[in-house]
This record gives C-alpha cells, sequence and structure tokens, in this order.
C-alpha cells in the first residue's frame, strides 16, 4: 500500500472533506484547540467515520513539513497522478475546455496560488511538465486553499508536445508573453476551447512553449514596475478570460 499523504489547513482539510471524504485515513487536530471552526470540521468527518486524533503543535508541524498546519492534519490515500490519458478524457468530455497550462513553476507557493485562481474562474485543469516544476505538495495545496481538491492536475512529459496534441483536438493555446508580436490581454480572444499559458518569472516561456501558441498576450502596465508575480499576473489573465467566456 502506498504511504499517505498529509494535507493540512482548515480549507485544505474542509475541502476533502466536501468531495472527496473516503481519501482521508484519519485527522490529527492540535491537543486542545476547540474554536468553532473546528469543531465543524470534526461534525463533518463525524458521517464518514473517519478517526480523530489528538497531537501537540510539534507532532503535526512534522507531519504536515511545515509549522503553519492551522491546527489540522489529514492522512490521506495517495491520490493517482493525472496524466495525458487524462487530459484525453477531458477533451473528449467538454467542448470549451478553459485550461491552465504553468511552464517550469518552481515555487510550490506560487503553484499553489495559481491552482486557487484557476479553481476561482472555472478553469477545468491545470497542466504542469513533470521536470523542472513544483509538484502538488502539501504546501501547494495549502496555498491552493481547497482548489486543489476541485480541479484536475495533470503532469505531462513533453510540455510543447501536450500542446501541438490540445491545438489538433480544436484548443487554441494563448501564451503570455512581453513581445512584439503580443496584444494586450484585453483585446485577444479567449472563447471556446482554450489552454492560457503562463511562463515563469525569471526566464518567461521556454521557446518550444513560444511556438505552440497560436496568440500572444500582454499585461499593460502603467507604473514603474513592469514585471509582476507569475501568480498575480496569472490572476490578472485568468479574470479577463473569466470575464470574456461569461458573456
Amino acid at each position: 500500500m502506498a504511504k499517505p499523504e498529509y494535507h493540512f489547513g482548515l480549507h485544505s482539510v474542509e475541502a476533502l472533506l466536501e468531495t472527496q471524504p473516503e481519501s482521508i485515513l484519519s485527522l490529527f487536530v492540535l491537543q486542545g484547540r476547540d474554536d468553532q471552526r473546528l469543531k465543524q470540521l470534526l461534525k463533518q468527518a463525524e458521517p464518514h467515520g473517519i478517526s480523530v486524533q489528538a497531537a501537540g503543535r510539534d507532532t503535526l508541524a512534522k507531519l504536515a513539513g511545515s509549522p503553519q498546519h492551522q491546527g489540522i492534519v489529514a492522512a490521506v490515500r495517495a491520490a493517482p497522478v493525472l496524466n495525458e490519458q487524462d487530459l484525453d478524457l477531458l477533451l473528449e468530455q467538454k467542448a470549451d475546455l478553459f485550461l491552465l497550462v504553468l511552464d517550469q513553476i518552481t515555487d510550490p507557493h506560487n503553484l499553489g496560488a495559481c491552482i486557487r485562481t484557476a479553481a476561482a474562474m472555472g478553469v477545468d485543469a491545470v497542466i504542469v511538465p513533470k521536470d523542472r516544476a513544483a509538484g502538488l505538495t502539501p504546501v501547494a495545496r495549502k496555498v491552493a486553499a481547497g482548489g486543489a481538491e476541485k480541479i484536475s492536475f495533470i503532469q505531462v512529459t513533453n510540455l510543447a508536445r501536450t500542446l501541438a496534441h490540445v491545438r489538433d483536438q480544436g484548443v487554441q493555446v494563448i501564451g503570455t508573453l512581453l513581445d512584439e508580436a503580443a496584444k494586450p490581454v484585453d483585446q485577444c480572444d479567449f472563447s471556446g476551447a482554450i489552454a492560457v499559458v503562463m511562463g515563469a518569472e525569471d526566464t518567461g516561456l521556454r521557446r518550444l512553449t513560444q511556438q505552440q501558441c497560436d496568440q500572444m498576450a500582454y499585461i499593460p502596465m502603467q507604473g514603474e514596475l513592469q514585471s509582476l508575480n507569475v501568480s498575480v499576473a496569472t490572476g490578472m489573465v485568468l479574470y479577463e478570460a473569466c470575464r470574456q467566456r461569461s458573456h
């Protein structure tokens, strides 16, 4: 049997209880903590027969791999890793698929923030490369604040090849880059089946990734600073896409 994963934080555990309570093996809660929010989570766990164990702060930090556990850690059956085959199923099931593609985002905090925004903006799946990119770690899940439990997270072997494949299936690929050929984000067309591609802050989109883009977009800025954290930029682009798609 695979080792359990440990998810932590109030939002993350709440999302687990709402969407996949059968995956929770046990809950560890901070000894002596007795606030209303925690009581509510334990009440949600009751009908599912999930065991609850009191633990000290240091024990929770060790399980979570972080001191930011908010007094609750869930031991969870390891989830299957989604891959190219799962993406093909999504392509078959939905005509106006909305994908977020992250090209070599290595910071789990940024990944988690991008997933949180993607879930809020109605994105169907987040796609990342398997190598040289952050995975869905407990820290990424905590920052995603429940978003990771509500959205598909797909890891692919070759990102450029995957983008070429989704284009063949009728998905329009929109990259973000400060480039002469790029249009302001509000002038790009985000209708239909789309994949929005965001690159790392320091390097941007890789050349092979750029070659698979149908459109290039940039975020117009008027201040002195001409760069944004990738999770902030992702939020701005996804908001514009969501705004257009809701009309």
